[in-house]
């Protein structure tokens, strides 16, 4: 195999997976882990790809950029609803409801519509226009939807004093939260400071949290640190995770949970 085909098929893989062990890599084109490294450093260096311990990631979004909600709803649609699905069922009937803002969390809210009794408390707008509308057949108007107020970000969340303080009143039997990166260093993250202050709010507010986040998360790292994997109980992810990373995820989150 030429190199340039080889690298080729390393940044199709490290494109589809979000991140890609020198391991796998290496078994999958038969070269040796040393090839490998060699690649990726190369495609690093051209700013193709991250190159990370062990492996490499895709290349990570500027750590303060900040992508509005319609730009990230069409990424990774069949993997958050992979996702969504699977954390749906981490919700019983006449449960509160903590959802952060996100299009993963937005994906999920349309399954919790099957759920009867529901009491969501959001700081999305997105959400909320969601769990407004009429219910379709075989949906229930929630029990109630609490949205917090505060300032809206770029991605149509509400953040900053006013969501914080009205959180610090409410107590959720779970909250599900979006980020913009997952990390065993960084912890969870985003570009916001505002969000990320909220987020905290809002995992306080609850007597469980579960972060639902695509393989891409894994590895990008935002401008602020949310809080640690540790302060995490569930993780629900989909099959496009690595191995690898999953089993450095479980080292710090109790329940990881894998949407196929």
């Amino acid at each position: 195999m030429l190199v340039a085909e080889r690298r080729a098929r390393v940044l199709s893989a490290v494109h589809a997976q979000g991140a890609v062990s020198v391991t796998t890599l290496a078994v999958d084109l038969q070269v040796s882990a040393m090839t490998i490294r060699r690649d990726l450093e190369a495609l690093a260096r051209d700013g193709l790809l991250d190159k990370v311990h062990g492996g490499a990631t895709a290349r990570r979004s500027p750590s303060a950029e900040e992508v509005g909600f319609e730009a990230k709803a069409g990424r990774e649609r069949a993997e958050k609803d992979a996702i969504a699905s699977l954390a749906a069922s981490l919700v019983e009937p006449g449960m509160s409801v903590g959802l952060s803002a996100g299009t993963t969390t937005w994906a999920l809210a349309r399954r919790l519509r099957t759920v009867p009794r529901l009491t969501i408390v959001t700081n999305s707008l997105p959400i909320a226009d969601l769990l407004h509308t009429a219910p379709l057949p075989g949906e229930y108007e929630p029990a109630g939807v609490v949205l917090t107020g505060g300032v809206r970000t770029a991605s149509d969340a509400l953040v900053g004093p006013v969501a914080v303080a009205a959180l610090a009143q409410l107590h959720c039997d779970i909250v599900f939260l979006g980020v913009h990166g997952m990390d065993p260093d960084a912890g969870l993250t985003t570009p916001n400071l505002l969000e990320a202050e909220t987020d905290r709010a809002l995992i306080a507010a609850g007597g469980s949290a579960v972060v639902v986040a695509d393989h891409t998360k894994w590895g990008t790292i935002g401008l602020t640190t949310i809080v640690a994997l540790d302060r995490i109980d569930h993780v629900v992810t989909d099959g496009g995770m690595d191995a690898d990373a999953l089993q450095r995820l479980r080292r710090h989150v109790g329940g990881v949970h894998v949407a196929e």
